[in-house]
């Protein structure tokens, strides 16, 4: 009772100070000049796979239309997190008001959320696509992936506006300042000035249901499809196919593991320094990456590609 007290007496913060990824002057402009170039080229990447998806017949199938979520996801995604990165490298330390916030963390929340529900989604379509390749068009028809991308859309809007909610209701009384490059969980729930016992064992509850069940969903789907590939009579078939799932679960484990050891806690998280170079993992290099791995490295996007740039 006497800290509720305490706490309302004390003047609400209005505004945070985001520290940056990192404050050293002597490395602020390289780290600039890098991060820049990596956001370009993920808008890039992901407007050309957004592109060729929509504009070519030829990838008017279950598997591109994930993929074009994905890629879509992924420009949302950056655009949350990559400015303020960005304008605290070229400015250093700089103020962010409380609603603009709790509004990054909504749509960041969200975004993530989604990621996990659709890499799961994509992982399942390549399942059926290989282990029940005959009931393919009947379980992966259009109305099912429909289904599954609004699912992963609608899941993630529903558990960030719930993990937001219980952020924004807690009591920040200062200091306010913010040891990271983007409004996330831990350093917010870190300057909350009133108990957040609640608040932590709901984000580590969704936090549990939303990464660690899709990351169990894709793993199973990969590990059937790694044991029909060992069954494949064909070499050159088993070549083809291990390749694929091998770079696809490099792209998974590296996002699942980064964003688990940061999110699947139920105490707040001290070392904010690790934090930052994790969170740097799962919002800026697989973002970039999964064009690459996903898309840019199959033989029908290559194809198309090519017609549309009128190679030979």
């Amino acid at each position: 009772m006497e800290r509720s007290l305490e706490s309302g007496n004390m003047t609400r913060v209005q505004e945070f100070v985001l520290l940056g990824l990192s404050t050293r002057l002597d490395l602020r402009d390289v780290l600039f000049a890098i991060f820049l170039t990596l956001y370009l080229l993920t808008l890039l990447e992901n407007t050309l796979i957004i592109y060729l998806v929509c504009s070519h017949s030829e990838l008017h199938k279950p598997m591109y239309f994930f993929l074009g979520n994905l890629s879509c996801l992924e420009m949302c995604y950056v655009s949350v997190t990559m400015p303020s990165l960005l304008v605290g490298l070229r400015t250093g330390p700089y103020h962010i008001s409380f609603t603009a916030c709790m509004t990054q963390l909504f749509f960041f929340v969200s975004l993530i959320c989604t990621e996990c529900t659709l890499l799961a989604s994509m992982a399942y379509d390549r399942y059926v696509a290989i282990c029940h390749p005959l009931h393919y068009p009947l379980l992966m028809r259009p109305q099912v992936c429909l289904g599954l991308a609004m699912t992963s859309w609608l899941g993630g809007l529903l558990v960030s506006v719930v993990k937001t909610s219980c952020i924004a209701s807690l009591s920040y009384c200062g200091p306010n300042v913010l040891n990271h490059f983007f409004c996330d969980v831990s350093p917010l729930l870190n300057l909350s000035c009133t108990h957040v016992a609640l608040t932590e064992l709901v984000d580590f509850i969704s936090a549990i249901v939303i990464f660690c069940g899709t990351l169990l969903g894709a793993l199973a789907s990969y590990s059937a499809i790694g044991v029909a590939v060992l069954h494949m009579p064909s070499a050159a078939a088993r070549r083809k196919a291990f390749p694929t799932c091998a770079s696809h679960l490099v792209v998974v484990g590296i996002f699942y593991s980064a964003a688990l050891f940061i999110y699947c806690r139920p105490s707040r998280i001290k070392s904010m320094d690790l934090n930052k170079v994790l969170s740097v993992i799962y919002t800026v290099v697989t973002p970039m990456c999964n064009p690459i791995i996903y898309c840019l490295r199959n033989r029908e996007v290559h194809v198309v590609l090519r017609k549309t740039l009128h190679w030979p």
